[in-house]
């Protein structure tokens, strides 16, 4: 069902690139080496007999949808969604110590084995679609990423029903002008989903970087992180898989600093279990949750964008600072929208909100429950149109805010009023 916003965010668009289909099947040659083991394919198109590994990517050339009515189910494409990949024509890999595996061509390649100093980088053609798929995997590294996507279409990580962990234990030397600061990290659209579970632990950087689209529809994720968790560039996109992120800085975080429209996070469903130092959920333009439970049991703010829109799902935080933040990062637009879900907000004592805006609130639904001193601050209107809001254990009506520091929230019938 499409989610319609209550308010225009400005010029925020959101540009989903859904790849085109491809048949075809595959054969494999391995070029052994000391340091390097390659791993290219033969393309044989053959729409007869393609599998659906490989035909099952949504097609047309892009679709580009509004930030104020997005479909989040039009994000993701059927191959995204699809927990298991077709082995059928899979390249089976084995690990070994020391030795990196290049993948330089279209293919779904079969992982397994552990290895300690192994990267398995992507370095195909533009229009190459690779599925790694990680089948009892460790590698554990000193300096570089266990998956390091230099050039690919798309780069999908598929877990088995097993369990598989990548670690770096230590500070993450440079490819050249690339500065490498993740366990997984992708200059590519990166695809995350699967069956299995998958822990990463990052000592000196993030858990998993895409300098595109970092997507994920399925799998269990056990995340440790100095920096980030999860980063992208242009966005973040969820609707399935269970994910406990401990990070340094912020649990999810997307920022493009370059294209105000892109730096986005969608939610449509998962489960989330967050503890971060910063943030728990960053996104630069816009966040929008339509689904889904989160618990951020700690952090500084608890979501935070230009724009925030809720349309639906069960969030608990419990926040040093500010619990929903609004704040100006691309356009002056700024606004949080709550239109449904169950919303519990529980702040420290001091100069904290629950909502915080540097533009509007508006509560159009929703049963919202929240304890904090100060429970909503706004520089524009605050109103309450629906919904179900108790502060401090009392059931408000209007929107009443306060100074700093202050109680807000109560209130009987009418308008309230704004203090600023």
């Amino acid at each position: 069902m499409k989610r319609t916003f209550m308010k225009t965010l400005g010029t925020i668009s959101a540009i989903v690139l859904i790849s085109s289909a491809i048949t075809g099947c595959s054969t494999a040659q391995a070029n052994g080496g000391d340091v390097t083991t390659t791993y290219s394919t033969t393309l044989a198109v053959n729409a007869g007999t393609a599998s659906s590994a490989t035909t099952n990517e949504a097609a047309g050339d892009s679709a580009v949808v509004s930030a104020t009515e997005i479909d989040a189910s039009e994000l993701f494409s059927s191959r995204d969604l699809e927990q298991s990949a077709d082995l059928t024509l899979a390249i089976p890999v084995m690990l070994e110590s020391g030795k990196d595996l290049t993948l330089n061509a279209e293919g779904v390649y079969l992982v397994s084995g552990k290895g300690e100093n192994v990267t398995i980088v992507v370095d195909a053609a533009d229009d190459a679609k690779i599925q790694i798929v990680l089948d009892g995997v460790t590698i554990t590294n000193d300096d570089s990423p266990a998956i390091y996507v230099k050039a690919a279409d798309k780069v999908f990580v598929t877990t088995t029903d097993s369990a598989n962990r990548l670690e770096v234990s230590g500070t993450y030397v440079a490819d050249g002008e690339t500065n490498l600061d993740a366990v997984i990290y992708s200059k590519s659209d990166l695809t995350l989903n699967g069956t299995g579970k998958l822990d990463l632990v990052s000592a000196n950087g993030n858990g998993i970087s895409s300098k595109d689209d970092l997507v994920i529809t399925g799998g269990e994720y056990t995340i440790t992180a100095e920096a980030d968790g999860l980063e992208a560039n242009d966005a973040i996109l969820i609707s399935n898989g269970t994910m406990s992120i401990e990070s340094g800085q912020d649990a999810l975080h997307s920022e493009h600093a370059d294209d105000a429209s892109k730096g986005y996070i969608v939610i449509e469903n998962g489960t989330f279990n967050i503890s971060a130092t910063d943030d728990g959920i960053r996104g630069n333009s816009f966040v929008q949750i339509d689904g889904g439970t989160i618990d951020i049991a700690a952090c500084r703010e608890g979501i935070e964008a230009n724009n925030v829109i809720i349309n639906d799902g069960q969030i608990t935080i419990n926040s040093q600072d500010d619990g929903i933040n609004a704040t100006q990062k691309v356009s002056a637009d700024v606004s949080i929208v709550i239109n449904g879900g169950m919303i519990s907000i529980r702040m420290a004592s001091g100069d904290t909100d629950a909502f915080d805006s540097n533009g509007t609130i508006t509560i159009n639904g929703g049963t919202i429950t929240v304890e904090a001193q100060s429970a909503f601050d706004s520089n524009g209107t605050a109103t309450l149109n629906g919904g179900t809001v108790t502060v401090n254990g009392q059931v408000i009506t209007q929107i009443t805010q306060m100074q700093p520091g202050g109680p807000g929230g109560f209130g009987g019938g009418g308008g309230g009023k704004i203090r600023r």
